[in-house]
């Protein structure tokens, strides 16, 4: 169980980053981060959806710590698994829509953390 809560957490603050780097990223730190040409990361309209996405980020690295604290036991458990498969459809998502590295920095750690709930 340890080890799934520290996977979990690490998951979180990698959620919390990909939010800061979405939402308050330069241009060009976004377009390493993404695979994308900058001329496209400062486009306004594309500073606005990195903004959405980054919403959506940081809500699943605040719902995966909050859920630690507000529920225990197997509702934990359950919470957790609900959450880790958002972020595995979504990063199998992305991974053939924007870039590869998404199944090694966010699909991954997911897969790991779901089997180690079972």
């Amino acid at each position: 169980m340890i080890l799934l809560i520290v996977l979990m957490m690490l998951i979180a603050i990698e959620h919390l980053g990909i939010m800061a780097m979405e939402i308050w990223g330069r241009p060009e730190q976004q377009a390493r981060a993404f695979d994308l040409p900058v001329e496209y990361t400062r486009q306004r309209p594309a500073q606005i959806s990195f903004a959405n996405q980054g919403i959506y980020n940081g809500m699943l690295g605040i719902l995966i710590i909050a859920s630690y604290w507000l529920v225990h036991g197997i509702t934990l458990i359950t919470v957790w698994q609900m959450l880790l498969v958002f972020i595995m459809v979504v990063a199998l998502f992305g991974g053939f829509t924007a870039t590869r590295k998404i199944w090694l920095f966010q699909l991954l750690p997911a897969v790991l953390a779901f089997l180690l709930t079972l």
